[in-house]
């Protein structure tokens, strides 16, 4: 596996062994201790391109944490140095931590056989909106949950474009964490697990090494034993119904984090920023950008949330490219993009003519988020036409005029109290079937 697998993790959900050597990453076993014996090593979390991050136990507080232990490499040095500086004007301005913005809570160097890494230990928090969108099976979840998570991510944009002056730069729904995990019983807290305090006997030195290759060869035989059950259901005519999964007693409260990418307003650092499908019209053209690039990918998180599917997921076509796709769902979805925004940026002229038309894909197919709302996710009209109301200005091409998150979280939208129409009809359904169930029952006896 290549050392530069994006930071969501890849198809096999580890970052392989290649990277574990001079200038990659420190190789963790359970039990290892950091920072003076302060902290010990509970169980992995998570990677990145840049890190791996362990659930650790902190011994002074007698809490559990987030330690995330950077690559060894300068550059990778040098990014962390850039995160735990903007962390920690983040956590100076919310001594009461209710921004909902992830807390750094501590700092250091660790050296190890491959370098000298540095640490970052930030509070513990649960599983990514990725997670819950896929653990909802891509669905879309419920828009009083849609509503709940968007106030918190608003909550936390306000506070670092307003107070702050930071841009995030990469908001998706990978880098916001809900406040605890979807199962209570991977919350150490909640589980009642009892912290390892030293290494379990019998661990060597390769163990964390051996545990990736066993981990890995595990994954893959779980794969085909699925593809042959899948296959032999097909060939059997057997369709297979995946049960319901239901989001109640999951607490909707989330945090923004990663901030390996954020830049201050007056200090950019890169040109090129946001994940390909979250990122702002502006940045696709080199305009310049400010703070209404993370609103814009905010409202492609909402809509993701909402639907279960991406906002826009732009591909490589037959003679154009994956930016100028990108181009074309956006007016497809928005309308014609102005002609002075279309070819205002230093970028403008690979993609536009000098009439602001797409100079490769001609034909549009216009379709406006409401009616794509109604039409292909089945919303309510009513639903279908507040929530568009809430988006669209969000998405407007021209920068300056989408809404400041202060501003978003005075929309009414967020603040409608009443259960959709949607909802309520999935409620009279069940009451519905219910009521007959109750009828089989009697009759039959049971």
């Amino acid at each position: 596996m290549s050392c530069s697998s994006s930071s969501g993790g890849s198809e096999e959900d580890d970052e392989g062994i290649d990277c574990y050597r001079k200038g990659g990453y420190h190789a963790v076993r359970v039990g290892d201790t950091f920072n003076a014996a302060r902290y010990v090593a509970q169980r992995k979390l998570g990677w990145g391109q840049f890190s791996t991050v362990w659930l650790a136990y902190d011994t002074r507080s007698s809490s559990y944490v987030a330690l995330k232990i950077q690559k060894s490499a300068a550059q990778f040095v040098q990014a962390a140095l850039h995160e735990i500086e903007v962390l920690s004007v983040i956590a100076n301005g919310d001594p009461s931590n209710s921004k909902c913005v992830v807390r750094l809570i501590d700092h250091f160097k660790h050296t190890g056989p491959n370098g000298q890494h540095l640490c970052m230990v930030l509070e513990f928090l649960g599983d990514s909106l990725l997670q819950l969108v896929r653990y909802n099976r891509y669905k879309g979840l419920a828009l009083n949950k849609v509503r709940e998570i968007c106030k918190c991510i608003l909550t936390g944009l306000d506070y670092m474009h307003r107070e702050l002056g930071i841009i995030h730069t990469d908001l998706k729904l990978e880098n916001i964490l809900l406040s605890s995990t979807i199962d209570p019983g991977k919350d150490p807290v909640k589980s009642g697990l009892t912290p390892i305090l030293e290494r379990p006997e019998g661990s060597l030195n390769g163990g964390a090494t051996m545990n990736i290759i066993e981990k890995k060869l595990k994954q893959r035989a779980k794969r085909a034993v699925a593809k042959i059950s899948e296959r032999r259901a097909s060939m059997g005519g057997v369709v297979v119904q995946k049960s319901e999964r239901s989001l109640d007693g999951i607490d909707m409260m989330c945090k923004v984090v990663d901030f390996g990418n954020a830049c201050w307003a007056d200090k950019q650092f890169a040109e090129e920023i946001q994940t390909r499908q979250y990122r702002a019209p502006e940045v696709v053209l080199r305009a310049g950008y400010s703070f209404s690039v993370d609103m814009w990918s905010f409202a492609c998180t909402a809509f993701e949330l909402a639907t279960g599917d991406m906002m826009f997921a732009p591909k490589n076509g037959q003679g154009f490219s994956e930016d100028e796709d990108h181009l074309a769902l956006m007016m497809e979805l928005l309308g014609k993009m102005p002609r002075k925004i279309a070819v205002g940026g230093t970028r403008s002229k690979d993609f536009f003519d000098r009439h602001g038309d797409l100079k490769r894909i001609r034909r549009l197919k216009y379709w406006p988020l409401d009616k794509l709302l109604i039409e292909k996710y089945k919303f309510s009209e009513a639903d279908a036409h507040e929530f568009a109301e809430f988006l669209c200005p969000l998405l407007d091409f021209a920068p300056e005029k989408r809404p400041t998150a202060q501003q978003c979280l005075q929309h009414p939208w967020l603040n409608l109290r009443t259960s959709t129409q949607s909802e309520m009809n999935n409620e009279s359904t069940v009451e519905n079937l219910d009521s007959r169930v109750s009828k089989l029952q009697i009759r039959g006896g049971w």
